[in-house]
Parts: structure tokens; sequence; C-alpha cells
């Protein structure tokens, strides 16, 4: 956020900022949400809804799991939230008390580390690094301690990398055994460039996942998402949802019904997103920063400066300063080794891309 108002003060002073910084789409919501939302606004009285969620959209994301994973889902078992943020509020609130031990990645999503401690919840990181891919593994596991909860991302923010039916079997298999609650956060599923990110459902039904409509449907400000929960736990979200929120927005989920038919759209963005990753791939190792996350999936590339500059903060502010290139620094999502990394979101356009390869090929450090 503080790298987003340096760059918007550049901009009011007339640079030609490169915002490689904001994780969201550069897109709008597709044309068959925005058709949804008018018809909704003419028709429709949106008021409360049910804080379970309206059920037109809890059928249609379960019916979305049969369709993309062939994992059958129940309605029952899928509550709606005020974007992803909103399930890690009730996920964490539901399955964790103060004291509890919760295991988070590093680098990993800054928001699960700061809602945990937020409710009072010992987080304990758990270090993996560019020479694994940045994929935990049940050592990595094992050497944490005790846990009572993990949180895991696929893909990931910010590294990209997707787990696959393999590596999810291992991890979730030890929670399992361990009594370790895991909750999976799958929001940029639908953005993968080689192979489908599996769901965490498909290896072990009772685990907890989230999703949102944020990132593959482009509806960052709609605020909506979903958990989908084992029977037990659909009571204590439905509760916790109706005395933080109410509901989720009741426009958003009228309209987000109708995302689901309108996947030629995401994936025409997820191409794009495709020959960005292209360009950055190429530009970035020939602009001198060759030591990247596998990035295979999401829209960001994860890399270590740590041979331009011993920090990343200092080095996100030189570029911006110096190239009106705006970009996030690594200690967001690794307290321990951020300093080494920077991360580019290539959610923008593919001419940014370029440009951005080109004014970091001409800088010295």
């Amino acid at each position: 956020m503080e790298v987003m108002q340096a760059a918007a003060a550049a901009e009011a002073g007339g640079a030609d900022v490169i915002h490689l910084e904001v994780g969201q789409p550069s897109t709008a919501a597709p044309d068959g949400v925005l058709a949804a939302a008018q018809r909704a606004l003419v028709e429709d009285r949106l008021g409360y809804g049910d804080p379970h969620g309206e059920w037109a959209l809890r059928e249609r994301i379960a019916r979305w799991y049969d369709e993309r994973h062939g994992h059958a889902v129940a309605p029952d078992n899928v509550i709606v939230t005020t974007g992803a943020s909103g399930s890690c509020v009730l996920a964490f609130l539901a399955c964790f008390d103060p004291g509890d031990r919760v295991g988070v990645i590093e680098p990993g999503y800054p928001c699960y580390r700061n809602d945990l401690t937020t409710f009072g919840i010992e987080v304990v990181g758990i270090p993996v690094g560019l020479e694994q891919g940045f994929r935990p593994t049940v050592a990595d596991l094992e050497a944490a301690g005790p846990l009572d909860g993990l949180v895991l991302a696929s893909p990931s923010n910010p590294t990209g990398t997707v787990l696959g039916e393999a590596e999810l079997t291992e991890v979730l298999g030890w929670c399992r055994a361990n009594g370790t609650r895991a909750i999976v956060d799958e929001i940029y599923h639908g953005i993968t460039y080689d192979e489908p990110a599996p769901t965490a459902l498909s290896v072990d039904p009772d685990v907890i996942v989230f999703n949102s409509f944020s990132k593959y449907f482009s509806m960052t400000g709609w605020r909506l998402g979903w958990i989908i929960a084992p029977d037990e736990l659909i009571g204590p979200l439905g509760r916790l949802g109706a005395n933080l929120t109410i509901s989720a927005p009741t426009l958003s989920q009228l309209a987000g019904v109708a995302a689901f038919d309108c996947v030629d759209e995401a994936d025409r963005n997820v191409a794009r997103y495709r020959d960005n990753r292209a360009v950055l791939l190429e530009g970035l190792p020939a602009a001198g920063i060759d030591r990247l996350a596998p990035a295979d999936g999401a829209f960001y590339l994860y890399a270590a400066i740590d041979h331009l500059a011993d920090s990343s903060v200092e080095l996100a502010r030189r570029w911006l300063d110096e190239l009106a290139i705006a970009c996030t620094p690594g200690v967001d999502f690794d307290p321990v080794q951020g300093e080494r990394f920077i991360r580019f979101s290539y959610a923008g356009t593919t001419d940014e891309m370029r440009r951005a390869c080109d004014r970091l090929a001409t800088w010295n450090a």
C-alpha cells in the first residue's frame, strides 16, 4: 500500500509510472456479470441476504467444482463471504483459539499472519526457499513443531508456486496424521500456465478451502468469495458471518452467479497473463535478475535481488524514483528473508511488461 501511495504521488508529479506492484487484474468484470448486475439493480430489492449466501450462488459454486475438478460439493457446504479476506477472518475464527500455533508459509500472503496475530493466535513461520521452488515439505512442517493449524496457498502469492496432487497428498496427509487443521487458499485457481491446479478437496474432502471472484473473474471490488467447509463448521461459519457482516453484498452475489458462464472471457485474460509472464521470464534475466520463483500460476514473479541491493525496500524506492517502476518489496511476504526479494505483478498490459524490462535493462545498481 505504501508503494501504491508513493507511485500515485509520482504520477501526480508527472511521472509515467509502470505499475507492477498491484495484485489485481487490470480488466473489468466479465460482460455477463455486468449485465446481471444491471438487471438486479432494476428488478431486485437488494436487501440483507442469508448469512450463508444466496442459495442460487451456493448451488452454482458447488457445480463449479464438478465442472472444473470432477469433485462433488454440496451447496450446503458452501459459505459465501466478502471476498477471500472475509474467508480468512471467518475460517481463522471458526477453527482456532487464542494461543493456538498455526503455521504459515514464508514467503506468503501477509494478511494470513496479520489476521492470525490480531486474533491472539501464535503464528509459526515455515520458511521455504528458492532452491525447493518455494514448496513446503513434510520435513519443513516437522521442523516447525506441533501445529494446531496450517495455512497453504496454491497457486501462491507471491511466488506463483502450484502444489500438485502428490505434494498436496503429502502435506495434507501429514496434517491429518498430526491433528493439524489445514486451510487452503485457492484464490488464484484458473490462472495457471502448464497444468491446472488441483483443488485440495480432491485430496482431503474435510479440508477447508476458500476462493474468490477477484482474480480469475476480475472482480476485486465486488468483494465476493466463498468457503467450502465440512458439516461441523457450517453453523459456526454462518453465525460468525451474521455477526460480523450480516451477509456478503447482495448485488455482487446476484451478479456473481453469471460469472461461471463467462469462462471464455476469463481465459482470454489468462492468455494475456501468459504473454506477460513470457516477456518477464525473458526480460528480467536479460536485465540481470535471473533467480526467479517457478511462477506456475497467479500473475506474479518473485525474484531474488540481493546481488543488486541489501534492502528490497530501498531498491523498490530507487526503481520508483529512477525508473518510474512500482513493485513490491519482499518484506511484505517474508519478515525474515524478504529483504532479498521483490515481487513483480504482471496483471497489466503486455506493453507495460516490455517497457518495464527495457527500463530495468538500462539501470545500474
